[in-house]
């Protein structure tokens, strides 16, 4: 494993000898545009290893993406190689189909603290709640950034995180799920303590995510990459573009279906994947990630 070769995968060439915001968030950028959230590996009949070296290789030398436990696993050892105070946090994402967070820990993340700040670095969150910056750890202030406004909100130990989302515009209309576009406003997203964690702790989550049956995971195949001014999504057959704030403070949400034999093209153009075994879509989840 090597911190440059690293750097070439993400085409970060800016210097990291300071340890500040600006590279931090530099680094975390480049990270979230190259490295696409994905969990394809699920439904190319392979499983996902809960191991460093393994999700170097997949990431750094195959140039594949991943979930939370391996876009964070690897963004901590990215941090803690260039010197950064980083610590694994446990989080329970928010279910809009059950309207409830889920029982145990399902997602990982990572808190930097940095001049005697603490900030919020999750480059495993993707679609459209993925954070394009570090979110300082403070309750109840509001924090532009160009996906929208995210917020904390503390209660006894527990943080809460959250989204306001602008309107969407849809002009193909016919090809989106209409899932609240006009009425969804603020959305909960996870919530976490911040009782470190050992990398360990997952394993089990690891496991159940990509083999329960009415795992998320499970029932869609999904790949999404942030762009410059927005992002791009595949979720079974359904291709989707999102340009944020495009105007009058609204998203344009493009989506069209894609017949089988365009996914492979559309991985590779869009988010630029290759994959070693054929992608057998599906989307039998009525959750709209979007």
């Amino acid at each position: 494993m090597d911190i440059k070769e690293y750097f070439a995968r993400i085409s970060y060439q800016g210097s990291y000898d300071k340890l500040d915001l600006a590279t931090l968030t530099d680094i975390f950028q480049h990270h979230i545009r190259a490295v696409p959230f994905e969990n394809l590996s699920i439904h190319c009949g392979e499983g996902i290893e809960l191991d460093l070296q393994a999700t170097y290789n997949k990431i750094v030398r195959k140039k594949r993406g991943g979930w939370c436990m391996e876009n964070n696993y690897l963004l901590s050892w990215v941090l803690k190689t260039l010197g950064y105070d980083v610590t694994l946090l446990a989080s329970r994402v928010y279910v809009p189909e059950y309207g409830a967070y889920a029982e145990e820990i399902d997602h990982l993340l990572l808190k930097v603290v940095l001049d005697g700040k603490s900030y919020i670095v999750d480059g495993g969150f993707g679609m459209v709640y993925q954070l394009w910056q570090p979110m300082e750890l403070i309750s109840g202030t509001d924090q532009l950034q160009t996906p929208g406004v995210f917020r904390f909100l503390e209660e006894s130990g527990t943080w809460y995180l959250e989204k306001v989302k602008r309107k969407q515009w849809v002009p193909n209309q016919s090809a989106s799920a209409s899932h609240n576009v006009e009425k969804e406003v603020c959305r909960r997203i996870y919530l976490f303590t911040l009782q470190p964690r050992d990398i360990e702790e997952f394993r089990a989550c690891n496991t159940h995510l990509q083999t329960a049956p009415n795992s998320l995971f499970v029932t869609k195949s999904f790949c999404s990459l942030q762009t410059t001014d927005g992002v791009r999504a595949l979720v079974g057959w359904k291709f989707t573009e999102v340009k944020y704030n495009y105007k009058d403070n609204m998203d344009l949400v493009e989506s069209r279906i894609l017949a089988d034999e365009e996914i492979e093209k559309i991985l590779k153009e869009k988010f630029n994947v290759t994959l070693d075994k054929k992608l057998v879509p599906v989307n039998t989840s009525r959750l709209c990630m979007l």
